[in-house]
């Protein structure tokens, strides 16, 4: 494979990496519309549902802020990729973005172009350049599953066999609804607020390094990863509705309740056994929120100490629960108060 062949998957990745469908709860698309998945849910489901949330804290509210003496943080929970009512929340939160001291996010133009470099330098971080291929390493029924799928999403077949499991495990959450979104390049609300902040001439810093979810995703085996791959491998009527409801539930401001349908939504995909699906939920969700929002206090608690009025601006997801930025803030004698 040529190294233009990688450069062109570039733009795509930046979204993917951190829209994990099921796993996240927090991609969405305009063009992704109809049935919601909330309105399949069995009785049983939806007791379920009600009972995770019924005591979650900040499972609620994308709007937040943490006030420590004289010091602000203004906590925006983001999409990551464009629904034109995002223009509405961008709007909203437009003074607080131009008249910060810094705005913290999980990644900044900056770290996205190192990023794209890397990729560009070091193509096997997202390919296979040596050893089998995807269609050497999956039986031929469900390699084709697979291909057709990457096929639907204007990845070629001959290109998703090279693919990283994790890497294309992240475009087939995707469906193809939101994919020509990504591919016309429109911004989400992290990006939209990193623009309106650098036109005002206000700093970025990343809460992160930029590699931090390569070496997530590139701590599992290949077997790990190609077991993730079968799990992203849905009926594309489902995977619609899901981001339908996401949508629905994340304008509404209902991000735990977003959250914990994406954990019931496993118990629809098809051959996974429930206690496995459940584990690989609960180590996403470990390895991808938990530890990430844990290390990010230090960062936010750093630039306090300089810094009075602060912006932090995070996917959604990163609120919520005990491990949630907004009680680990608490935790450390934050004042959290939600706005409307």
């Amino acid at each position: 494979m040529e190294r233009t062949d990688y450069k062109g998957c570039i733009m795509v990745f930046r979204a993917a990496a951190i829209c994990l469908a099921l796993l996240t709860g927090l991609p969405a698309a305009a063009q992704c519309v109809g049935d919601s998945y909330l309105d399949q849910l069995t009785d049983g489901q939806q007791a379920a549902l009600e009972q995770a949330v019924q005591n979650m804290p900040f499972a609620e509210g994308l709007l937040w802020t943490a006030t420590q003496g004289a010091r602000t943080l203004t906590i925006i929970g983001t999409m990551h990729i464009y629904d034109p009512r995002l223009e509405e929340i961008r709007a909203k939160v437009s003074e607080p973005v131009t008249k910060a001291d810094i705005i913290l996010l999980e990644a900044t133009p900056e770290e996205e172009a190192q990023l794209q470099d890397l990729l560009v330098t070091d193509p096997g971080r997202l390919f296979i350049v040596d050893g089998p291929t995807l269609p050497d390493l999956l039986d031929e029924a469900t390699w084709t599953l697979i291909a057709d799928a990457a096929t639907q999403r204007g990845i070629p077949a001959f290109m998703a066999a090279k693919m990283q499991p994790w890497y294309l495990s992240l475009m087939l959450a995707i469906p193809s609804c939101a994919m020509s979104d990504m591919v016309a390049g429109a911004s989400g609300l992290d990006h939209m607020i990193s623009a309106d902040a650098t036109a005002a001439g206000v700093p970025l810093q990343a809460l992160e390094p930029y590699t931090t979810l390569f070496d997530i995703f590139q701590s599992d085996s290949i077997a790990e990863q190609v077991d993730l791959l079968r799990v992203n491998l849905l009926a594309p009527d489902l995977q619609q509705k899901m981001f339908v409801a996401m949508l629905d539930r994340y304008f509404a401001e209902d991000i735990g309740r977003l959250w914990e349908m994406s954990r019931i939504a496993l118990e629809d995909v098809p051959g996974l056994d429930p206690a496995e699906g459940a584990a690989m939920f609960t180590e996403m969700q470990d390895a991808l929120l938990d530890q990430r929002n844990r290390n990010w206090i230090p960062v936010i608690t750093d630039a306090a100490q300089t810094h009075d009025n602060i912006v932090i601006a995070v996917g959604a997801a990163h609120l919520i629960g005990d491990q949630g930025i907004l009680r680990l803030l608490e935790n450390e004698g934050w004042t959290i108060t939600r706005q409307p």
